[in-house]
């Protein structure tokens, strides 16, 4: 089954850059990454061009001896697609496709709201990843339009590619006006969706994309949540009534977060992301058993900054510690430097990770159902609090956690 995939597989190279803000070691996590996207995207990284530059060069993204080296390497070995790892300008894109002929040219933006389009189940979705696409496309549209620079006038064919160009642009931007009064009515609708729950406690899921959140959200709603060890593997916000005792409350699972999420994403999922901004508690999800699970919670934490839901009661929930393996160092060896790669679970539980507030931080693994009572309980006190202060009445009729039944 595994080869029968692999044969429909895009072969394709990724690129990359070393600049003075972005070290090899930050590059080779930036590259495992948007490898990890091509794949899920249906593509198989075959090779990875880099360079050493003071910063990217304006005209072609990397020096021109290297893009020959890039183009040279596609028609020889009939790669089909070559990925940036940052977003292109339409210029860079425009004069990238001049140099390397035989391959699709795409940067990371397009690569995610490729993704996007191949998740996208509801009509809502397809209608927010349709806007991305277009606002991505509105200023790259000369590019599509390069075979008339050919057409060097002569009997009928006076300007035709500006007109060509202008005609297109004018289109797409209509559509874009058009969309967005589509959102603008569904968001109403999901506004009033929302109001329609009353005034029950919400809960929400965040975190960077393939932490296990939907894994988690079948496992504590007892549903059927579309799980897949893929990229952005949920982009429709699922809500859930949940029980844990005898205290009801609503249970939301967000599309994941990812470094470099493209601003176009960001407005067009403004709806999805509203289920984060009006939740009463956030459970942050974090992989810890991802190498760099620390820059997913930086990516997380700017992300909600930006749409301004840091302020926000947080439960620091670290999952996937079944899958977590630790590397070790001999206690004779001298010279390898111990650092947080080599650190175990009982050393990360005395880092930040627990200094955040002993009540703020939980090491479950949701698959396996690890300290899971743990869980439930941490959040039933959060909820409960939550639910005190809104029902101050009503605060008798919920005792404590270890007094009641679990259902």
């Amino acid at each position: 089954m595994i080869e029968k995939e692999k044969i429909n597989f895009e072969k394709t190279v990724v690129v990359g850059v070393v600049t003075q803000s972005q070290s090899e070691e930050k590059l080779t996590e930036y590259l495992d990454e948007l490898e990890f996207l091509t794949f899920t995207a249906g593509g198989e990284v075959v090779k990875r061009f880099w360079q050493k530059m003071d910063k990217p060069n304006p005209k072609t993204f990397l020096g021109t001896g290297k893009m020959d080296e890039i183009a040279l390497y596609c028609k020889e070995n009939d790669i089909s697609t070559v990925i940036f790892d940052d977003e292109l300008s339409p210029s860079q894109q425009k004069n990238i496709s001049k140099v390397i002929l035989d391959a699709k040219i795409l940067d990371r933006t397009n690569l995610i709201l490729d993704i996007f389009a191949q998740r996208a189940e509801t009509s809502y979705a397809r209608t927010q990843v349709e806007l991305a696409q277009c606002q991505y496309l509105l200023p790259r549209l000369s590019g599509l339009w390069t075979h008339l620079e050919r057409q060097k006038g002569g009997i009928g064919m006076r300007g035709p590619g500006e007109t060509e160009i202008e005609t297109d642009r004018r289109i797409v931007r209509d559509r874009i006006s058009l969309l967005k009064e589509k959102i603008k009515i569904i968001d109403k609708q999901q506004s009033v969706q929302r109001g329609n729950r009353g005034a029950m406690v919400r809960v929400a899921l965040v975190g960077y994309t393939n932490v296990g959140k939907s894994t988690l959200m079948n496992v504590i709603s007892k549903s059927e949540v579309f799980v897949e060890n893929k990229l952005f593997a949920t982009l429709d916000t699922t809500v859930r009534k949940v029980v844990i005792g005898n205290l009801p409350f609503l249970l939301s699972d967000t599309v994941g977060f990812i470094r470099k999420l493209p601003t176009q994403l960001i407005e067009s999922f403004k709806s999805t992301l509203d289920e984060v901004r009006e939740a009463d508690l956030l459970l942050h999800i974090v992989d810890i058993s991802h190498p760099d699970f620390e820059d997913h919670i930086a990516s997380v934490n700017q992300i909600l900054m930006d749409i301004k839901s840091n302020n926000k009661p947080v439960i620091m929930v670290f999952n996937k510690i079944d899958a977590y393996k630790h590397l070790t160092i001999d206690e004779d060896d001298l010279i390898t430097e111990k650092t947080t790669k080599h650190y175990t679970l009982d050393e990360w539980k005395q880092t930040w990770m627990s200094n955040v507030g002993a009540e703020n931080a939980l090491f479950i693994s949701a698959i396996e159902k690890e300290n899971f009572e743990e869980f439930r309980e941490r959040i039933y006190e959060k909820v409960r609090e939550i639910h005190v202060t809104r029902f101050p009445y009503n605060k008798f009729l919920y005792p404590d956690f270890k007094d009641i039944v679990v259902e």
